[in-house]
């Protein structure tokens, strides 16, 4: 219905407000962050990281995998890293 404020749900499982949905006042970009503003239940003014709603774009790679992959490439790599550096084996090869 037009001129009906759209409504957000917040879907990060940690959140305090998790599963509650608020009016959406704004979209905004702070500190490099794509944000959500709306009004608490006291009335005044809050925001939260898009990517915490339901409001985000679907993860293209969550999406194509269908749940046939946990992992991305790019991550394994990562981790390998990591856990070179923690073994102490960074630039080693591992024997």
């Amino acid at each position: 219905m037009a001129g009906e404020a759209q409504r957000f749900r917040v879907t990060h499982p940690f959140h305090p407000l998790f599963g509650q949905e608020f009016d959406l006042l704004s979209f905004r970009r702070d500190w490099g962050d794509d944000r959500v503003s709306y009004r608490t239940g006291l009335g005044s003014e809050a925001s939260i990281p898009v990517s915490f709603t339901d409001l985000r774009a679907p993860d293209p790679f969550v999406v194509m995998a269908a749940g046939r992959c946990r992992f991305r490439f790019e991550d394994l790599i990562e981790l390998t890293k990591l856990v070179e550096i923690l073994n102490g084996k960074k630039g080693e090869e591992c024997k």
